[in-house]
């Protein structure tokens, strides 16, 4: 018998689904109080008590291990019947050790490495949009991926703008991940509209279609508004040797980038493309411990048959964040007289970087008259599947809230995004200003 804990749900098909679902990885964005968090708990307990695995393990993670702490354990020790367990829950572990030997935890991610030493076989994630962007690729999947033993994951909450949870959910939706799967409802499914009134009366309708609608930022919060998936990143782009590339450049060490372009002529048959475009054939996006050697190595490598000039652009600032600290300015360790792309490429090379970087507001305006003019013709396209990241920040970089368009960078900064945007936006503000003389050739 359950213990008393053990309360009647309403539950609906959406949620019926997600319990029914065999995907390995469960991606959840739910409005607030809609039984998201109720849901984990029941089903890692219900997994746990009918496990034969004497090692066995599930985790119960937040952001925090206050948060985890307050989200899961008073609750745990409260689901789980006294007569499953072998001894006393352990206040200072948060460990609940069953007969069998399986063990529940709770965990924070602030330090992810507690995930690690052991298989994981079920992890339960809440409020994925406050953890450590990185964890997720470092820790949880590597701790889910024992040979012969492979763990499964629920990672929900609610959305907090383009972050993690987002990236997730385009898994979750995609349908070559058979993997992962994705589900979405919101809070008036749950609960009634008395209990929502409240909530209504007092929080401005954004903030409310967020918390309790569970939607990601919606239009207006976008720095490059003009961004359309179906618009810019439907196409495969060819790259032509006869032309001139461009490489961008924002240095960073997590993750190392550059953005690769070319201006072309459009010979498709769409009329919402200028005869003349910005093509965005690929990118470099090394995740964790790159330096700018790598990135030039990387591009190297790619690009090593090209014979014509290379372009550079980027961050006037020469890398302040980066390898600077130990061997001088990033541009001297791509294109100084040793330099690894000076070393390959020789003076095929030529630096186009300006004497110092335009105001964020003014290099954003610039991408988005490239992505979109007002005759509703696009002058740039993104080749999506080898430059995946260049769309996920087109889509995703958002504006700081009662801002003058000031990147909401700690937001982003979470979700990894805005580095290949930043290269991007580099290259348009020098080659496409929205006042002044462009700089870059004609082809």
């Amino acid at each position: 018998m359950p213990t008393p804990r053990w309360t009647q749900l309403r539950v609906h098909a959406e949620q019926s689904r997600l319990r029914r679902s065999g995907a390995r990885f469960k991606v959840i964005a739910a409005g607030r109080r809609s039984g998201k968090t109720e849901h984990a708990k029941r089903d890692g307990i219900q997994k746990a008590l009918v496990s034969t695995q004497a090692d066995g393990w599930t985790v119960f993670a937040a952001p925090t291990r206050d948060q985890a702490h307050r989200i899961f354990w008073e609750d745990l020790k409260a689901m789980v019947p006294r007569r499953f367990m072998r001894k006393t829950p352990n206040e200072t572990s948060l460990t609940i050790k069953l007969l069998t030997g399986y063990e529940l935890q709770v965990l924070g991610m602030d330090r992810p490495e507690r995930i690690e030493g052991r298989p994981v076989d079920s992890g339960y994630f809440d409020e994925v949009d406050n953890m450590k962007v990185d964890a997720l690729e470092r820790n949880i999947l590597p701790a889910l991926a024992t040979p012969g033993r492979p763990g499964s994951a629920w990672f929900f909450g609610v959305p907090e703008g383009r972050g993690l949870l987002w990236k997730l959910a385009k898994r979750g939706q995609d349908p070559s991940k058979s993997d992962w799967d994705y589900f979405h409802w919101i809070s008036d499914t749950v609960l009634s509209a008395e209990e929502l009134r409240p909530f209504r009366e007092t929080m401005d309708p954004r903030a409310y279609e967020r918390e309790f609608g569970a939607t990601f930022h919606n239009f207006e919060d976008r720095a490059y508004y003009p961004f359309d998936w179906n618009v810019h990143a439907i196409e495969r782009l060819e790259y032509d040797p006869a032309l001139p590339l461009v490489f961008c450049f924002d240095f960073n060490v997590s993750p190392g980038i550059a953005v690769i372009c070319q201006e072309q002529a459009y010979r498709g048959a769409r009329r919402d493309v200028a005869p003349t475009f910005t093509a965005v054939l690929a990118e470099v996006w090394i995740e964790q411990d790159s330096n700018t050697e790598k990135v030039c190595e990387r591009l190297i490598a790619d690009w090593k048959n090209h014979a014509g000039p290379i372009f550079l652009y980027g961050d006037a600032t020469g890398g302040a964040k980066g390898s600077s600290r130990v061997q001088g300015s990033d541009w001297d360790l791509i294109a100084g007289r040793d330099g690894a792309l000076r070393r390959y490429f020789g003076d095929r090379v030529r630096s186009r970087v300006q004497s110092s970087n335009p105001r964020q507001k003014v290099r954003i305006n610039a991408m988005n008259r490239r992505l979109l003019t007002a005759d509703g013709l696009a002058h740039m396209l993104i080749d999506a599947t080898r430059a995946p990241h260049v769309c996920d920040d087109l889509d995703g970089v958002t504006i700081l809230a009662g801002s003058d368009g000031e990147i909401d960078k700690a937001s982003c900064e979470r979700a990894m995004l805005t580095h290949v945007s930043d290269a991007l936006g580099y290259y348009m503000h020098s080659a496409f200003p929205v006042t002044g003389r462009a700089s870059i050739y004609r082809i």
